[in-house]
């Protein structure tokens, strides 16, 4: 692990996956974000299976949550993501693709951020039973900026089937 500096930032970050194997790409992610600068991993979630959203046709997700402690701005810690996604075998042949690996920046500490390519909160994460769920798990308190307490926004995604494997 790496040293993180007294200014550390408590991110999380979304894992999914429903191509290859999700539980070695997991494990793959963990120890790319483990080996980030000025970051150390602070917790995962068990790994969930939940339908794909917005789109037939796709085989399950597997989902997770990762809570990392950084000392990165949100700009380098996306662009890190990404390029963790790309050494991967990430490809964004269209929207809503499957995908092998998929890392998404769902909080920053409880800092708003609305940049052409950066969203913190993730803008979608609250409507959510697959980010909601294992978030959750690993951060029973976490208030989403914006929207209020996952615990209470998780009854507003109730009809998402998710299952904890």
């Amino acid at each position: 692990m790496n040293p993180v500096s007294t200014g550390a930032v408590r991110a999380y970050v979304a894992f999914g996956a429903n191509l290859g194997d999700p539980a070695v790409a997991l494990q793959a992610a963990l120890a790319a974000l483990g080996g980030l600068p000025q970051t150390t991993l602070a917790a995962c979630s068990a790994l969930y299976r939940s339908a794909p959203v917005g789109v037939d046709g796709q085989p399950d997700y597997t989902n997770a949550v990762i809570a990392v402690d950084t000392g990165l701005s949100a700009s380098t810690l996306l662009a890190a993501l990404l390029e963790i996604e790309r050494e991967a075998g990430r490809t964004r042949d269209y929207h809503r693709a499957p995908r092998i690996l998929d890392l998404d920046l769902l909080l920053y500490g409880d800092a708003e951020i609305h940049q052409p390519d950066l969203d913190v909160p993730h803008p979608r994460m609250h409507e959510r039973a697959f980010v909601l769920l294992p978030l959750l798990e690993i951060a029973p308190q976490v208030v989403i900026p914006g929207h209020g307490s996952a615990a209470a926004l998780l009854a507003g995604v109730a009809d998402q089937p998710i299952t904890r494997l």
